[in-house]
Parts: C-alpha cells; structure tokens; sequence
C-alpha cells in the first residue's frame, strides 16, 4: 500500500548526509550503519493529518518563516554519547541537612533495560538500525505570577498553588530549548532529532498572555514574562504577607524564617524583564493540557465572570486555613468543576482583594484561539506550521491529530481535557472512532505509533458529559489503553500530568501481541525539571527498543544570587524547585522510570 511520506529532501537533511558521509572514515561498522539509517528519516517536517481527514504538507524549511536566531543542529556524534544529558550528570544538593540546600554537580543515571514485555537478546546493539528520535516537552506551566485567578492562597493546601520559582518559568523554558538545541543527535542511535513535542500544560492560567510566552519560547522571539504595570511586579511576592517568600524585602516571611531562603534584591524586578529565546532549531509539535484549556486548570472554561475578573484590576492573595481546606478539598474530589464554589469565594472576599494594575492580555484563550496561535505564520519558527493543528482543527473544533513522524511511524496526539472541568481527563466517542480508526489504518500500511496526550491513563476518570456535545459518551484510562494494547503498532503511550517520571509495560490484548510502554515524564516546574529524549529502534531479531534519555536545561547547576541574567535566573529556577516547601522528593522516579531500554517484540 501506497504509504503517506516525510519530506526528505529537504535542506537539513542533505546537509546532514553529507556531514555523515564525510564522517564514515572516522566511525566503526556499527556506527555508520545506524548514522546512514538516520539520515533517510525525516527531520520531522512531515505531513499533518487533520482530524477530518484532511492532509497538509508542512512547511518546507527553504520557504518556511524560520525565526533568525534559530541555530543549525551541530552534526551528529559518535554514538552512543552522555553529554549534556542525565547519563553524564544531574544537579543535586551539595550538602545534607534541614533548610535551603545549594545544588551543584550530582552523580549520573545509569540505563536500565527493561523486558517485561520482551527479552533483550545478545549482539543487538550491533545490527539495530534507528527509526526515528524526538524529545518530550510536558507541563512547562509557564506562569503569569500576577494573574488575579491565580489561587497562591491555597499554598498551605498543596504545593501546586504557588511555588517560590514561577516567576522564572519562561526563563527555565528557555534555558530547555537552549540544551536541545545543543544536544548532537539521538545519545544511543546518532540519529538525527526529528522534532520536539509538549504534551500538555504549556502555559498555567489558560492566559493569553502565557501563550504568547510559550509560543515565543517555542519558536523564537523576545519575551517579557510581565503584566499589569510595565513599570514594577504586583503580586504575592511583594505584598508583605509572610506566607510567601519575598525575595527583594527584609520580611522575615516563612520561607526566610523557616527553610532559610535567601534574599537576593533586585529578583523580582530580573523576573519581569526582557528575555530572549533563540526558538528551537527543531520542529517542534504540540498537544494541548487542562491547564491550557480550563480556567485554574480545573474549572470549565467560557464562563463570562472568570474572564472578566482575569483581566480585571482586583487579586485576592491571602485566605484562612478552614476556608482555603474546604476549596481545595471540594477540588480534588471534582466537587466544583464549574468552579460555582470558586466564585462565591471571590465575590465574598471582595473586600480583602487588593488592587493590581488591569491587563486585556490575561483573558483567558477559547480552544480555536489556542489552535489559531499556534497556525499563526509569525510563530511557525522552524515549522511545521500549525505544530500538529491545521485548518481542519479550526472547522470541527478539535484538538487531536495525526502526524507523519517517518516512512515507519506515525505519531497521533489526543486531547485527553474534559470541557465540562476538573484536572483528570477523558476522550469522547468522536475522538476515540478517530483513534481507532488511525491505529486500524496504521496496521494495514505496516506502521509503528506513538500516542501523545497530557494525561496518564490513571488520570484520566473524569468522565462528565462535555458540554459542546451533549449526548457524546466519555471514555478514561482503562478503555483508552484496551484500544491501544489491542492494536500491534502501538509502540508507546508518552504523556505527562501527574509531574513525575513513571514508566509502565501494558502487554497485548489478553498477553498476547506486542504490548506498548507508556512513558510518562516529569514536569519541567517541579524539580527534578526534565525533558527526555526518545528514540525507537530496530533491533533486526525480532524486536525493537525504545530508549529514554532524561535532560536538563542548559542552565548550570551551581547558582550564584548575584547574577540576575538569563542564564542566572535559570539555574535559580532549579535550585528554588529544589527547595519549595512540599514538593517531592519522589518524582525523579525509581532508576527504570528514567533513563531505560524498553524492548518490545515485533509485530
């Protein structure tokens, strides 16, 4: 069967056949085989196949609006290589103890192989051959920090609600995009890196504002990560109340008095100064999260109050314990998705609301507003325009597509956010005939996927009706991995959403078939702030390898207060999220949630 094709022929890819060829004297056997394998494989500038069918070639990069700091991918090693990944070094604590700890240099990961769904047979490094390589962006959460629905009230409820490093979220993102583009290839295949895809939670109050931010940090440009007054922050950090920790100020705040945080004058005003991003030099894809769609990530979203007060002139940052215990306890367990309780809350604090500067920009963005941004020509970077959306998309309101990733594989990304609220998530019908419809498609044409979506499958129970499709039945996690173990080209299931890295083996249908991973990564808001590289290879004995490799920003690991650049407020990024009161300690994962081999057998 005729099979829908990569582009390759494209200018990234000669120039990297002839880097390869020019480096086959210097490279053994089995280095050049997986190299001269690498570089027949798409870039990543494929095809995009929209939910109704409809198929769009992405831009070619010769006539594509790059951004002109994007830098050219350094050519590919060696292989396999540690550097600039968690295989040579992780950041980590340089002493032990109670209170704020200061990070430096820490000792790597190891790889683990894992044959739960199949064995690892002898001599395959030598006959494997790569069939495609990417990276994994999830839960950037890149926060507006004087966003008026922003709840840091509820910081004494979870530590989700306010962490003493967002203000420095856009730094950090950029400081990601910064390490892949300097990455040289795929660390175990040499292959080339294919594209990059977020999986969810982009930005953190479903604000124009952020997406702007993230697009920008995605593709190119210049950010200034402030709104409100453009002169000076209005927000928790400087409102002299000791639940939070004021970086700028002599208050003996909690974080100060209790977790010994610094002081460092001049921080706030660093935070909401003009940055840079270079934009991938990578295409790059993306799949959409709740906090991306719902107002606080939970409540459902097009309710004309919340808009009105996210742009409004009025904030509330400080709440009592009984009151703060109740919301947020009715919030987890999905008793206000409409977020009714919210509202009462607001309206009944009025008068403890403290006036910020108003902002058009924080209104919160419509589901064809997100979608339109991202086909927006002046944020395709390196491309592929609409990064997974098209035109399609816009007429059937979706968020779903299927991409061609190479000749191989097929990528599919989901949205898994449930419109009538709450943090966990579902698909409807629509979507779920859609996907199965893919993975039947996929089988025929001999193909291998890997599905996208933000939630994990043990997130994903939320199953109220969606308002836009009344009648429409949801479907969560179990349903959703039946389909997908049931139909031999799944390869992987690679989410994020519960901030932690979990990797899980789900045999076939009845434990039989090939079976799927699913790969969920930490967050990058939350330390250990991670993104993985991914690469699927043929083994030629009957199987295949997945290979997961965890990386850090390009920020350094040691910190110094005194330096205020963009580079120094990205290594304080890591090394606040290190220290924020309740974060955890767990979500590193065990060694085979990290850096692995994943062995599959061969449909």
């Amino acid at each position: 069967m005729p099979r829908i094709r990569s582009v390759t022929t494209t200018a990234a890819a000669k120039a990297a056949a002839k880097a390869t060829a020019k480096a086959t004297t210097e490279i053994d056997r089995r280095a050049l085989l997986t190299a001269t394998t690498a570089v027949t494989l798409s870039a990543g500038i494929g095809y995009a196949l929209g939910p109704a069918g409809e198929t769009r070639a992405a831009a070619h990069p010769a006539t594509a609006p790059v951004h002109a700091n994007s830098r050219k991918a350094p050519a590919a090693p060696l292989a396999p290589y540690t550097r600039g990944t968690t295989l040579a070094s992780i950041a980590a604590a340089t002493a032990t103890g109670p209170g704020y700890r200061r990070l430096g240099d820490g000792p790597a990961w190891t790889r683990a192989v894992r044959t739960e769904l199949a064995p690892a047979h002898p001599r395959r490094e030598a006959k494997r051959t790569a069939l495609a390589a990417f990276v994994q962006f999830t839960d950037l959460h890149l926060v507006d920090v004087q966003h008026p629905l922003r709840y840091e009230y509820l910081r004494s409820q979870t530590a989700s609600a306010w962490r003493p490093q967002e203000a420095l979220s856009v730094a950090g993102a950029v400081a990601l995009v910064e390490r892949v583009n300097a990455l040289r290839g795929a660390p175990v295949t040499a292959s080339p890196l294919h594209f990059v895809m977020t999986t969810g939670d982009n930005t953190d109050n479903n604000a124009r504002s952020e997406l702007d931010w993230f697009l920008k940090a995605m593709s190119g440009g210049r950010i200034r990560p402030n709104t409100g007054d453009p002169r000076h922050y209005e927000g928790v950090q400087n409102s002299d109340i000791p639940l939070y920790w004021h970086p700028d100020a002599a208050l003996r705040d909690t974080d100060k008095r209790e977790h010994h945080f610094p002081r460092i004058p001049g921080f706030l005003d660093a935070a909401i100064s003009e940055l840079r991003s270079p934009g991938l030099n990578l295409p790059w894809y993306s799949t959409v999260g709740n906090h991306d769609s719902l107002p606080g990530g939970c409540y459902a979203p097009a309710d004309p109050y919340f808009a009105e007060f996210a742009v409004g002139g009025r904030k509330l940052m400080d709440l009592d314990t009984a009151t703060g215990k109740a919301i947020w306890d009715n919030v987890q367990g999905g008793g206000d998705p409409k977020g009714k309780a919210f509202k009462e809350l607001l309206r009944s604090h009025t008068r403890k609301m403290r006036h910020v500067t108003p902002d058009a920009s924080r209104a919160p963005f419509t589901p064809a507003e997100y979608i339109a941004a991202h086909l927006d020509p002046g944020h395709t970077g390196p491309g592929p325009i609409g990064h997974g959306y098209t035109q399609a998309n816009l007429a059937t309101a979706t968020q779903y597509y299927a991409f061609r990733v190479s000749d191989d594989v097929l990528g599919i990304s989901l949205d898994t956010t449930d419109p009538a609220g709450h943090y966990e998530g579902s698909i409807g019908t629509t979507q779920l005939d859609w996907l199965t419809d893919q993975l039947k498609k996929a089988d025929h044409r001999g193909d291998h996927v890997i599905v996208f979506s933000h939630h994990t499958s043990k997130t994903m129970r939320n199953l109220r009706e969606d308002p836009t499709r009344p009648g429409e039945h949801r479907h969560g996690g179990e349903e959703l991995t039946a389909l997908l173990a049931a139909h031999r080209p799944v390869l992987a299931w690679v989410n994020g959403h519960s901030h932690k890295n979990d990797i899980t083996p789900h045999p076939g249908e009845d434990g039989a078939g090939t079976g799927f991973w699913e790969i969920s990564t930490a967050s990058h808001v939350d330390f250990p702030q991670l993104a993985r590289v991914i690469e699927i290879a043929d083994n030629h004995d009957g199987t295949l390898s997945v290979f997961t490799t965890l990386i850090e920003s390009s920020a350094p690991h040691r910190t110094d207060f005194a330096d205020l650049t963009q580079t120094g407020l990205a290594a304080l990024y890591r090394e606040l999220s290190f220290n924020a009161p309740g974060s955890r300690a767990t979500l590193s994962g065990a060694p085979g949630d990290r850096n692995t081999e994943l062995v599959l057998q061969k449909g």
